[in-house]
Order: structure tokens, then sequence, then C-alpha cells
């Protein structure tokens, strides 16, 4: 069985109902959770994904309704790429993009594939490419009345970084999470990096952009806050914690998030990486999920005693 290498993309947003409205309703994700950031728990933290939740589909949104603006530079998580059917699927999406102005790049060629860029509503870099690898009758993407099951996104393909030394990047990856170079090749001037692993769910991908000219990216709305790596286990993800205390990178400890564990730590570009266990347990809404404000709010155990508080903190 395929197992993922990114687990999943967490990334900061203004504004709760714009997020839902365009990650759920717009691209047709399946909404799997409404709940906080479990360390700051005034801030609401949406998982979006598959309709199973599993690894490798999740994409999540922490809103912050202060944030600044991000600034582009180097040293970044900068761009989801998902999975579509076909090439066919692009043309559905750029026309669908159009009609409901958003920002997009039309249909490019990059490396041999075509991919179509875009922005959400907060500047949050996105693509679309047609599966990489398998067929999209495998795969379990949410059905919504207005997007064809034949054009719905089925999950996470690639993630881009940008870095200023991507050999450094690369070696800890490779090490850490047994990924390989599969090649190098040259993109706007900059040398590309791809990194990817033996029967990775979506044929999957990191790419590392190295871009040693930029200044460092200042994060803030439009950012992508991490990229959680997959962990097939605890036994897995205590190897990891071990070897990052080996080479002494900056960590969190493993952490219990309820529905799975984690750790995180910060790579050589000072990326912020989570680690987390493949085994999730989403308790998704029950009913219809078209009514943001009708789904419950889902708080884990150790957070219930709370619950009168936290709701009182995230009303808006």
């Amino acid at each position: 069985m395929t197992s993922p290498i990114i687990h999943h993309v967490s990334v900061i947003n203004r504004d709760r109902y714009v997020t839902f409205d365009f990650y759920h309703k717009l691209l047709g994700l399946e909404f799997l959770l409404k709940t906080v950031n479990q360390d700051e728990v005034e801030m609401i933290h949406l998982f979006f994904g598959d309709q199973t939740g599993r690894p490798g589909t999740e994409f999540s949104v922490f809103e912050m309704p202060s944030a600044p603006q991000k600034q582009f530079g180097t040293n970044s998580l900068e761009r989801t790429i998902f999975a579509v059917p076909s090439e066919a699927s692009l043309q559905f999406w750029r026309a669908r993009f159009e009609a409901h102005d958003i920002f997009n790049c039309g249909i490019e060629y990059y490396q041999g594939r075509q991919y179509l860029h875009f922005e959400d509503r907060d500047g949050i870099q996105l693509a679309l490419t047609p599966l990489r690898k398998g067929e999209a009758s495998e795969h379990a993407p949410h059905e919504s009345a207005d997007i064809p099951l034949e054009h719905a996104i089925l999950g996470i393909d690639s993630f881009q970084c940008r870095v200023r030394y991507a050999e450094a990047s690369a070696r800890a990856f490779m090490k850490m999470h047994g990924l390989r170079k599969i090649e190098t090749y040259e993109h706007n001037h900059h040398e590309v990096t791809v990194l990817g692993g033996e029967d990775a769910l979506f044929g999957q991908q990191l790419h590392l952009i190295e871009d040693r000219i930029r200044d460092i990216e200042k994060q803030g709305a439009g950012s992508v806050q991490h990229i959680a790596l997959s962990a097939k286990d605890r036994t897995y993800l205590d190897k990891v914690e071990k070897m990052i205390l080996d080479i002494n990178f900056r960590y969190s400890g493993i952490k219990q998030r309820d529905f799975f564990e984690s750790l995180y730590y910060r790579e050589p570009n000072n990326l912020l990486i989570e680690v987390a266990t493949e085994q999730t347990n989403f308790v998704k809404p029950t009913g219809a999920t078209e009514d943001y404000e009708a789904i419950p709010l889902f708080l884990p155990d150790f957070l219930e005693g709370r619950r009168s508080y936290i709701e009182n903190q995230i009303k808006r």
C-alpha cells in the first residue's frame, strides 16, 4: 500500500468564512474539522481533504485576522500543488477560476507537465497538475454538486520550497525521511532539486528551488506556516526524534494531537517541518457541511473543560 511523503500542509488566512467558501465550496475539498490551534486556543484551525481525511490529502488553515501580508522571499514554504485526474481537468478549473475571479496564470508547461498556478483570496500560492501516478478511480475526492468527479481535486501531488542552500535541505530530507534525489534542473534561472520516494501516494515530490538572491520571507497572511511529512507509525516518529537529537536541530518534542502524534523541527534553511503519524482519528461533522455556523466545534478531550471560554474567545 502506498504511503504519502507529504502528510498535510498548514497555511495562514485572515477570515474563516472566506477560507471555508474558497477551499470547501470553490475547490470542492471535503470539510473535515472545525477546531482550534491546540497551542493557541483563541485561533480557529480548519481542516480540509478527501472523503477519508487521509494523510496526503489534508490541507489545514489557521485563521489570523490581524496578520500582516506576507513578504515574498527565500527560505519559505512556497506552493502546494494538488493532483487532478487529467489535463482536461485543468481546462475545467481554469474556466471555474475565471468565472469566480480567482487569480491564475493559465495553463503552463513546467518540466514537461501541465500546471495551472493560482492563489487563494489571501495570496496562498497553489497549483493543479494531472495525476502523476495511478488512476483517479483509486481515490476518494469530495463529491460536490457543481464539480464533476472526473475533475475533482484528489490530494497533494507535490510541494515547492524556496531556499538559500538547497543541498543542505536535500541532505537532511534524504537522511531523516528516506527520500532520494530524482533530478535537478534549471527553472527561471534557479536550480531546482527534486526529491521523491519509493511507491509514494500520488507519486508525491518535494521541489527545492535554490534562491540566494531574495531576502528571507516574512511570514503573514498568505504564507505556509508549516508542511508535515508523514511517519508510518509511532516507531518511525521515535526514529526521527532520535535523528533530530543527534543532529541537534531545534524541535518541539513529540506532541499528542488527539487525531495523530507529531513533532516539529527547523531544518537547515529554517523551514518549519512537522512529522505526523499516518494513523489519523478525524471525527468529521455529521450532516450537511455547507453552513459554516451550523458545524460544531471539535475539541480534544483535554480542552473540553475549557469549551465555554474557547467558544467565547472565537466568536465573530
